[in-house]
């Protein structure tokens, strides 16, 4: 080739100038002809023209030729399940152009490796020769699907027998996600490490926290599912469980401290170590007031002291209550008091049915209207905030109702002015029970 021209290059063929134009100088279209300077080429004379001195060369036409020839012998050996040897072509995103001998076949990323690759170039470069197991045929398109992977045999097919449950194994985490690590274990075999068991804490907000991509890390294999190609796997299990011996550490009835974590409509949950939550159900905050959420007696990040009710490691729940600080005012009460004795209330609400009377602080009882009359059975009117003297007509502990009684008050104090009236008139004589009766009848 003597130098560059318009169009193409001139090249020198044993003293007589030729042109040989770009798009016959390869089979693709070469863009930098100046770097093809000082070669030497085979080409075929295309056109000549004697009288004008005229020589037209093209080196596309014998490469075609070649090609041609090698598609044949290729074409002779190629079906699909055949492992042929190739150089690799051309990298794209999706994959790698392989030629097999004048013939080019698709070798996708998917088919390059068990395990999982980024781009085609972490496993192939331009000019590699490779060998490749043909997957699919095409004879019409002319389209030869390959594949590298299928080379070697699927190492999922005795994953679980190489990987059984409970066994501890090492790896390196590949990926982190938000839901959990994606940890390499062989190449071709990759386990999640989901967030739930990464660590027996709750606290941890992401699993960038705990891992990164490149670390090697140890795990336990959970469980091996070799049909969806999945292995779950847990870092947690290589550390003592705290659950496990908690009820010793924490027995029933025995007062802990720590901070409010999170509120919910239906409690509260008491950190008490790290990983350890307990719950205080709303149920469990008060003996008196009647608690709708328990923001109305606690704040997030609060300290505060509850009494453990009880430990379930198996389903890692801890029982709490605050309430349990303080003695139940309902059983003290229940303790001191009897059906038929007098005590004074006072009227909190009413109802048509009655009124709910408080008889001691964080007691309630109920006056039905039915007893709510005077010794003569006139209707007492119970209004917010009255206090009255009531009788205890019943009790229920279990429930924790308390019945009173207006009417029965006011027939106490009747039956007694009836016997203080009966002995005025007979002073000077001995009265007995008999006559206190019969004068009762009497009257």
């Amino acid at each position: 080739m003597i130098e560059r021209t318009k169009g193409g290059l001139t090249v020198d063929i044993l003293g007589a100038r030729a042109f040989l134009p770009g798009s016959q100088v390869d089979l693709r279209p070469i863009r930098n002809l100046e770097g093809m300077k000082g070669q030497t080429l085979e080409v075929t004379v295309i056109k000549l023209n004697k009288k004008r001195g005229n020589i037209v060369v093209s080196r596309k036409e014998l490469l075609e030729g070649e090609q041609s020839e090698k598609r044949n012998k290729t074409l002779e050996h190629l079906e699909e399940g055949s492992v042929l040897t190739g150089v690799v072509k051309n990298l794209t995103e999706y994959g790698a152009f392989v030629d097999l001998g004048g013939l080019d076949g698709l070798l996708h990323i998917t088919d390059m490796s068990w395990g999982r690759l980024t781009h085609p170039r972490d496993l192939v470069n331009v000019g590699d020769q490779i060998q490749v197991k043909v997957l699919k045929y095409d004879k019409e398109k002319q389209r030869v699907s390959l594949g590298f992977k299928q080379l070697t045999p699927d190492p999922w097919l005795d994953a679980e027998h190489r990987y059984p449950v409970g066994a501890h194994v090492s790896g390196r985490v590949i990926s982190v996600t938000d839901y959990g690590a994606f940890v390499e274990l062989e190449q071709g075999i990759e386990g999640l490490v989901h967030v739930s068991e990464m660590t027996w804490s709750k606290r941890m907000k992401h699993p960038s926290k705990l891992v990164k991509p490149g670390d090697d890390v140890e795990t336990v294999i959970l469980a091996v599912n070799p049909a969806d190609r999945r292995i779950s796997l847990g870092m947690k299990q290589l550390l003592e469980n705290p659950w496990e011996h908690l009820a010793d550490k924490y027995p029933t009835g025995a007062t802990v401290e720590g901070r409010v974590r999170n509120l919910t409509d239906f409690g509260a949950f008491i950190e008490i170590e790290d990983g350890i939550d307990g719950l205080v159900h709303v149920s469990n905050l008060s003996w008196t007031k009647r608690v709708k959420h328990p923001s109305e007696v606690l704040k997030k990040g609060e300290k505060v002291r509850a009494v453990v009710l009880g430990v379930e490691p198996e389903n890692r729940r801890l029982s709490l209550g605050i309430k349990q600080l303080q003695p139940d005012v309902w059983e003290t009460f229940f303790a001191q008091h009897r059906v038929g004795d007098i005590v004074k209330g006072k009227v909190l609400r009413t109802a048509q049915f009655g009124a709910f009377v408080e008889i001691a602080e964080g007691v309630e009882g109920l006056c039905h209207v039915s007893e709510a009359t005077d010794g003569h059975g006139v209707p007492v009117k119970l209004e917010q905030g009255q206090e009255h003297d009531f009788k205890i007509i019943r009790m229920n502990q279990e429930e924790k109702k308390v019945a009173l009684s207006i009417r029965a008050v006011s027939g106490d104090e009747a039956s007694r002015a009836d016997v203080e009236a009966y002995k005025q008139p007979v002073s000077s004589s001995t009265t007995t029970l008999g006559d206190l009766v019969n004068w009762k009848r009497e009257k």
